[in-house]
């Protein structure tokens, strides 16, 4: 038996920008409640990264870092009773958390498992 498989619409999908999503995440023991907005493309951060220059990597750590909070602060803007992350906090959080929240954000499960073939 076959199961049928959801297909987006346009209209949800443009509605992904407009709507705040929100997860917990599990971090030693305790959950930190993390809310988030899609970008549009007109909203993404920009940066010039020329990919042969010593620094890009490093660019483009900067740019997801940029994307992320951004995401975070649009969410913030459209749902103020719920923040608790911002892009002045950011900063102080441990590194382990951070790439839990964008890879919980960018919708990564478990960055360590391969796909199955």
């Amino acid at each position: 038996m076959t199961q049928e498989k959801e297909i987006w619409t346009i209209e949800e999908l443009v509605s992904l920008t407009e709507n705040v999503q929100s997860k917990e995440v599990e971090y030693n023991g305790k959950v930190l409640p993390v809310q988030w907005c899609e970008l549009s493309e007109a909203e993404e951060p920009k940066l010039d990264i020329n990919p042969n220059d010593e620094d890009a990597s490093d660019k483009y750590q900067e740019l997801a870092k940029q994307r992320i909070l951004g995401m975070i602060e649009k969410a913030n803007e459209k749902n103020p009773d719920s923040v608790t992350l911002t892009s002045e906090s950011w900063g102080a959080l441990p590194m382990t958390l951070k790439y839990t929240i964008m890879n919980t954000v960018m919708g990564v499960d478990n960055p360590n498992l391969q796909p199955e073939s």
